[in-house]
């Protein structure tokens, strides 16, 4: 097999040609792309995209990237339609027919029964004056002159255009919509940032057994429980009230002063005035303690009782961090 001995140059010139056809796109956005953005706004239904071949998976990919930003989308591809599936368009809907000529077969097949269903067409087309293009309602413009293979034939920079089109539809709906943060994490309940949204430090400790001794207990019990309970820390209680927290840092810092440390209680070494967080506080406001004060564990409060820890190692894991 002969190796081109100018892969970098030619990898360099397929992202330059595509850039460059994107920037093209971008100069050309005008009121109909406008016009379209509003006109979805005003439907009361899904958007349905629909294409074939590669333009079929450039379709699939919007469609997610529209419904994890709270516009309802679905996918219909273009071949499948007139074998029931058009049966999925509802009235209220738009449907997005990507194809770069506007004129295959099955898209010549496909628009007058879209347009029987009275519901809006709108192309995403290279080709304004192909058949797509002319018989749909708007038309956004996906104008890809030159594919990025020599022979002009693998749909490469029309699907980047593609691509990068449905994205800034996307995004002007969303922004349009007013969607917030809180709304991307209601959808993306599973990923970090819908975690940092939502989660809760009651979401958390309780993971954990509850490191805690009484004020009269002694440095090795200390030991003990910090060691059993893995937490680097242990509450020191007294019934419901929370009167100090012990470090296996404050440990080692007393053993290094004491020589006899056999009488000492924990009362004489614990920290009185421990760092806390409620119950109900958000994640990312224990990161943001942790990280002011440099320290890796809160103490967690629930009506005024302590309840356990929360360290910063969960919130690793989390994927808080």
């Amino acid at each position: 097999m002969k190796l081109s001995k100018n892969i970098q140059s030619t990898a360099k010139k397929v992202l330059m040609q595509e850039a460059e056809a994107i920037l093209l796109v971008g100069q050309a956005i005008d009121s109909e792309f406008e016009a379209c953005v509003e006109h979805l706004l005003a439907q009361s239904g899904r958007i349905v995209f629909t294409g074939i071949g590669k333009s079929a998976i450039i379709a699939q990919k919007i469609v997610a990237t529209m419904n994890s930003t709270g516009t309802p989308a679905l996918f219909m591809h273009a071949a499948d339609a007139i074998h029931g599936d058009l049966g999925m368009i509802q009235a209220g809907d738009s449907v997005i027919c990507i194809s770069k000529s506007g004129d295959t077969p099955e898209i010549k097949v496909l628009v007058p029964l879209i347009k029987r269903l009275g519901v809006s067409l709108i192309a995403m087309v290279s080709n304004k004056q192909s058949y797509l293009g002319q018989q749909a309602d708007f038309v956004l413009h996906a104008l890809a002159e030159k594919e990025a293979d020599l022979m002009n034939l693998a749909p490469t920079t029309s699907t980047t255009v593609a691509l990068a089109l449905g994205d800034a539809l996307a995004v002007c709906l969303l922004e349009c919509k007013g969607f917030t943060a809180q709304d991307f994490a209601k959808y993306h309940p599973g990923g970090a940032l819908g975690k940092r949204m939502y989660l809760k430090v009651s979401d958390i400790y309780p993971q954990h057994d509850f490191p805690s001794i009484k004020p009269t207990a002694t440095i090795k019990e200390a030991i003990h429980e910090i060691s059993s309970k893995r937490l680097g820390a242990t509450a020191v209680v007294d019934g419901d009230q929370l009167l100090g927290i012990v470090t296996d840092g404050d440990v080692r810092r007393m053993l290094e002063k004491q020589a006899d440390w056999s009488t000492i209680q924990v009362i004489d070494m614990m920290n009185p005035n421990p760092k806390t967080i409620d119950s109900e506080a958000y994640a990312t406001e224990a990161l943001a303690i942790m990280q002011s004060l440099n320290i890796t564990q809160l103490v967690v409060m629930s009506t005024k009782k302590a309840v356990g820890f929360v360290h910063l190692h969960d919130l690793l894991k989390e994927g808080i961090v």
